[in-house]
Order: structure tokens, then C-alpha cells, then sequence
């Protein structure tokens, strides 16, 4: 399943499975796949960019986001917040929070998210701009796609504490 996660850059990525999902599609090459499932973190411009999701957005493209962020977005719209889970298209996905312990760039109270999605009988993790948080050790998941710039999120050390709590098969580092 590894093969068909491909980071696009920053927290962008494409997986292909059975549907294609973006999630945090942003600074996308023209041309780029189009988009079955498209989930969005939180509302922040290098995470929640109209311009990309219309540009791989088709007419049955279910979105998935934040309430903060789906005022900012066009077409099936649907919102969650940390805890919910919804199946789109046979797809099963998880909201869980994401959010800073000692930064302000993402308080709890924002209710910003990461997504677990399951393809291919493969738990997918993506956990959006978030600190090693308490939540994580509820996040099972074979592959952890996790944060490690430091400035708005982790560093790579604590994301590396973070994928020994949650024990993924595969760690992939993000936004950095």
C-alpha cells in the first residue's frame, strides 16, 4: 500500500486505492488526478486551498473537513470534528484531533483534525499540524504520515517518540 501514497509536497497527499483521495491537496501540478474523496485538516491556506480542490474536484467529489474550513469550499461539503467517523464511497474515515501542547498556532479549542482512513485493509494516518498529543495513544494505524517541522508542529524527535506510540508498520515525515 506504501507504493500508492505519494506525498505532493508540505502535508499534501494522494492515495491511490480504490478511490482517489487527497488529503491537504495544495500547490498541485496542473493536470494533477482528479479526486474522489478530498479531506482537508483545517482551514490554513497551505492546508485548505480552494483554488486546488476545484481544480481536482469532479461533480460526485465528497470533501471532508472542519466547520472552519467548508465555508471556504465548493460542492458535497461535509463537516466533522475530532471523535466523528463517517464511511464516503465504501471508505471509512476517522476524524481525530490534531492540535499544539505548547504552541498557539493550533489550540485544542479549534477542533483542527487528522484523518485515519482504511484502503486496501490498510490503516492510513494522517496526522494534520499537531504536537505528540495524549489522543495518540488511541491512533492505530499500519502507516503514520506525521509532521516534523517544528515551528507549527513537531519536530522530527517528537514525531519519532510519537510513531513509538503509535506503532505504525511505516512512518512517512510531512510539512517540513
Amino acid at each position: 500500500m506504501i507504493e500508492n501514497i505519494h506525498w505532493l509536497g508540505h502535508a499534501s497527499f494522494r492515495i491511490d486505492a480504490e478511490k482517489t483521495i487527497y488529503i491537504d491537496p495544495w500547490k498541485l501540478a496542473k493536470g494533477a488526478k482528479k479526486a474522489d474523496l478530498v479531506l482537508i485538516t483545517h482551514d490554513h491556506y497551505d492546508h485548505c486551498s480552494p483554488e486546488d480542490v476545484a481544480m481536482i474536484a469532479k461533480d460526485d467529489t465528497v470533501i471532508v473537513t472542519i466547520a472552519a474550513a467548508a465555508p471556504k469550499l465548493k460542492g458535497d461539503v461535509r463537516i466533522v470534528k475530532p471523535g466523528d467517523s463517517l464511511t464516503v464511497a465504501g471508505i471509512p474515515v476517522e476524524a481525530v484531533p490534531a492540535y499544539n501542547v505548547d504552541k498557539q498556532f493550533h489550540p485544542k479549542e479549534t477542533g483542527h483534525v487528522g484523518f485515519i482512513v482504511t484502503v486496501g485493509g490498510q490503516r492510513i494516518y494522517h496526522a494534520g499540524d499537531t504536537d505528540v498529543i495524549p489522543e495518540m495513544d488511541d491512533v492505530r494505524a499500519d502507516i503514520a504520515l506525521l509532521p516534523v517541522g517544528g515551528t507549527y508542529t513537531m519536530t522530527a524527535e517528537e514525531a519519532a517518540q510519537a510513531a513509538n506510540r503509535i506503532k505504525p508498520k511505516v512512518a512517512v515525515p510531512m510539512h517540513y
